[in-house]
């Protein structure tokens, strides 16, 4: 019997590990031992790639269905090894659209007003050394950033300063910071409740540590929760689904490992578990989103690829009653790549499937259980094996339709759907 107490230890061993092997098998795929990427700066002479339409099944030189590649800017325009998670944030002030981007060694900040030539306009330096891991959420002007690099903490910036940048790339720091936890893996963030709940910490056991950030530039420690183990990642809602017992409440919904767990957060010193669902062949229950309707959870597993050589696994779950979810169907992918963060925005579900680049998937029927992939845009051209390149995340959210991908070996990407 598997002893689930230390996979989050697991987890990011084999991670490191699968990253290091990974990055040295691409590094020497090519017999000039340059990433693509670089081949095409050099073909090009510019850092930035410029729009390349999907036709005849690829845009430029990536294999895409729909979606036509806007602009591309490799790692090396970010003085970074690595790039792991994204985020979004639009200026209310002026509409325009920014990614913010995590990299082994900071946080970076385009401007994609004009999404076909973006603007790197600074990092903000880490608290700490370079580490694979980082992640950034978003909540009225300001980014919240944690890592798990030891003594990270959390660190907070103020969007606005953007607005007026002209000498780039800018060195950025921290507003403020906030040290009640040494690093994270993870933050998430109830924009409607303005409280933040950092996750994979070294506090509460690796479970939810929850900071008050509705005044951003002063939070204030509000509780935690360590009953249910270990959270790798979660999402937070006022919930406002089917089961009218928890209407209004705050519930979080936490990939715990081997578990999905749902649990009432609306008291901060008293969160109570509302209920625990594990599905079958466990490998290492990643993240999660809900349907607009709050009805359904997609959930994606990091693992089981690798464990049992199935193609990309997608599990969906059936929150109707949060007492007692079920198990509504799984969806299996065309491709053995592994699958990473996934997110829901209207009847689509835009997947982060590492090697196998983004899967945009048709949920519009999950109702009787049929999905169907409409599009994809691969930006890890070379295999769709099981492996931890590619991309690592997917921002859909931006109203422009404009779409982030993170690459770890390549870099920021932005795509559109064709119109």
């Amino acid at each position: 019997m598997i002893n689930f107490a230390p996979l989050h230890q697991i987890s990011f061993i084999k991670h490191s590990l699968f990253f290091i092997f990974s990055f040295l098998l691409f590094s020497c795929s090519n017999d000039d031992s340059t990433t693509i990427s670089e081949e095409l700066e050099e073909n090009s002479g510019m850092q930035v790639i410029p729009t390349n339409p999907c036709e005849n099944g690829m845009a430029g030189n990536y294999p895409c269905k729909d979606y036509d590649l806007m602009s591309h800017i490799s790692l090396s325009e970010f003085s970074a090894t690595s790039g792991n998670d994204s985020w979004g944030w639009t200026d209310s002030s002026t509409g325009k659209e920014y990614v913010i981007l995590g990299l082994d060694n900071g946080t970076a900040f385009i401007d994609i007003s004009n999404p076909t030539e973006p603007i790197y306009l600074g990092k903000l330096i880490s608290q700490t050394p370079p580490a694979l891991h980082r992640d950034i959420k978003v909540y009225q002007n300001y980014a919240f950033v944690v890592s798990e690099a030891e003594g990270h903490g959390l660190q907070i910036f103020d969007l606005t300063k953007l607005r007026n940048i002209t000498n780039t790339p800018v060195t950025f720091q921290a507003e403020a910071t906030y040290n009640e936890f040494e690093h994270a893996h993870n933050i998430v963030i109830n924009e409607t409740s303005g409280f933040a709940y950092v996750v994979g910490s070294n506090s509460f056991g690796g479970g939810p540590h929850i900071i008050n950030i509705q005044n951003p530039l002063n939070p204030i420690f509000a509780g935690g929760y360590d009953l249910d183990g270990y959270s790798h990642d979660a999402q937070v809602v006022t919930y406002n689904g089917p089961d009218t017992d928890y209407t209004g409440k705050e519930i979080y919904i936490g990939s715990n490992e081997n578990k999905v767990v749902i649990v009432d957060v609306t008291d901060k010193s008293n969160p109570k578990n509302i209920s625990t669902f594990i599905y079958e062949n466990v490998g290492y229950t990643h993240q999660g989103w809900l349907t607009g309707n709050q009805k359904y959870f997609l959930v994606g597993d990091e693992f089981d690829e690798l464990q049992t050589g199935n193609n990309t696994r997608t599990i969906i779950l059936d929150f109707t009653d949060l007492d007692n979810p079920k198990l509504h169907t799984n969806y299996t992918g065309a491709l053995p790549a592994i699958d990473h963060n996934g997110y829901v925005k209207d009847n689509l579900f835009y997947l982060a499937n590492y090697t196998g680049g983004l899967r945009v998937i048709d949920i519009s029927d999950i109702e009787n259980k049929n999905l169907n992939e409409v599009g994809f845009f691969d930006t890890f051209p070379l295999n769709n094996a099981a492996d931890f390149n590619g991309v690592w995340n997917v921002y859909p959210f931006f109203e422009s339709g404009n779409i982030v991908l993170s690459d770890i070996d390549n870099g920021l990407f932005i795509v559109k759907k064709k119109t």
